[in-house]
């Protein structure tokens, strides 16, 4: 006989294990299932959440684990792979298939990286793109920006040694040196990270900060109407839905980087807890 939830959640990072951890405390059947892949991962540390600042991204998680399993959660490592609408949900995943009243998308996101070789080595390193999640790290360094003018000028209030790779005399006014050369790959000297220009001139940099592409993870929800658009600041693909998670396709919440590719750990998890609410309240009004 299929297994039967109220609710899965698909993607056990903050989003989904705080909505998981709200669900639990209300007696709901939840199960989790986490492919395991945190856009986070390379990371070194959690910045910006109140009391975890700096503590790695897998002890966050490991944590949260434990607190939602604490409740009753069912955590299982796994993928959805299909969905279908069938007096609720069937959703077909590596476990198998389980029914579920209520869905909630807490997958995230997919960084794709500028075609820049050597880039995919050192991501999450001293390869990095947000200046509020990393940019008190790499104070006072030498750090390259091959990205937008405006990540170039929130570095600069952290160093004064800062390189833009491109295009921009606004940026000279700054002081911040403007290198127009394209740039065509990275190496490692000395432990040293140097952008490599077109004819081979190099800069020594300690950090590149770069700007990503983001792709939101939902095909696998295709089948009952779940579809990543185009974000509003042309960053790259999410799922819309209202402040509390809710999609435009009824009994399918969404939370994280999945619908908000910008959040930054502290606020997935806050929309998680939101959307967790949000469902249970959902139940409760459904009988």
């Amino acid at each position: 006989m299929m297994e039967q939830y109220d609710v899965v959640i698909i993607g056990g990072g903050a989003a989904g294990l705080s909505a998981a951890t709200v669900l639990g405390r209300f007696r709901r059947s939840v199960l989790v299932v986490d492919a395991g892949e945190p856009r986070n991962a390379p990371a070194e540390g959690v910045h910006n959440f109140l009391t975890r600042d700096g503590m790695p991204p897998a002890e966050l998680l490991a944590a949260g684990r434990a607190e939602a399993e604490g409740y009753g959660v069912r955590i299982e490592r796994g993928a959805v792979t299909s969905a279908r609408r069938d007096d609720g949900f069937v959703l077909g995943t590596t476990l198998g298939e389980v029914r579920a009243r209520r869905i909630l998308l807490a997958s995230g996101t997919v960084d794709e990286l500028p075609a820049v070789e050597g880039l995919a080595e050192r991501w999450g390193h001293d390869v990095i793109h947000c200046p509020y999640c990393h940019g008190w790290e790499v104070r006072d360094r030498p750090i390259g920006v091959l990205g937008s003018p405006h990540q170039a000028m929130l570095f600069r209030q952290l160093s004064d040694r800062v390189i833009f790779f491109g295009d921009d005399d606004g940026l000279r006014e700054r002081g911040i040196t403007v290198v127009e050369d394209a740039v065509e790959g990275i190496v490692v000297r000395d432990g040293r990270l140097a952008a490599v220009l077109a004819g081979g001139v190099e800069h020594a940099v300690e950090a590149l900060a770069v700007a990503t592409r983001l792709h939101a993870r939902a095909g696998m929800l295709a089948g009952v109407g779940i579809e990543a658009v185009e974000h509003p600041a042309g960053i790259g693909t999410h799922v819309p839905a209202d402040p509390r998670g809710q999609t435009a396709v009824p009994g399918v919440w969404a939370a994280g980087n999945v619908t908000d590719p910008m959040a930054q750990v502290v606020v997935a998890a806050a929309q998680g807890m939101m959307a967790g609410a949000a469902i249970n309240g959902d139940l409760v009004l459904a009988g």
